[in-house]
């Protein structure tokens, strides 16, 4: 008389499902990180070994051809403050985060500098990291 049971457990595991759901994983983040972008435009920033900062309110940046932008739109010089204060009025404490090309002369940055401390907002420039 045969008393062994018929159903036997296996001790085996199959990793191939585990295998097949690290791919997928891992060719879509391959995928998504592609699709983020900055909103520099052709900016070469100078090098630094800061660390950046990750709350980033409004950005103000200046093109080699002293071309200023306040949030991606275009905006004169003389206009550049009136921008500032108006892409500001419904944040709480504000951080301009501002992005000059290399190039660009000191005088220009400080002129953006200017307008943030006179509006007590906080300034912090962009650099490429090393």
């Amino acid at each position: 008389m045969n008393l062994r049971g018929r159903n036997k457990v296996s001790a085996e595991f199959s990793m191939s499902s585990m295998t097949d759901i690290v791919f997928l994983l891992l060719i879509f983040f391959m995928l998504t990180s592609t699709l983020v972008t900055t909103s520099a435009h052709d900016l070469i920033l100078p090098k630094s070994k800061a660390q950046t900062v990750k709350k980033q309110d409004l950005t103000v940046s200046i093109s080699r051809d002293l071309e200023y932008r306040v949030n991606d739109q275009v905006v004169s010089e003389q206009g550049l403050e009136r921008a500032i204060l108006a892409q500001a009025a419904n944040i709480q404490e504000p951080v301009v985060i501002l992005m000059a090309d290399e190039n660009v002369p000191t005088g220009k940055t400080v002129f953006v500098m200017d307008i943030a401390y006179r509006n007590r907002m906080k300034m912090v420039l962009a650099t490429d990291p090393k």
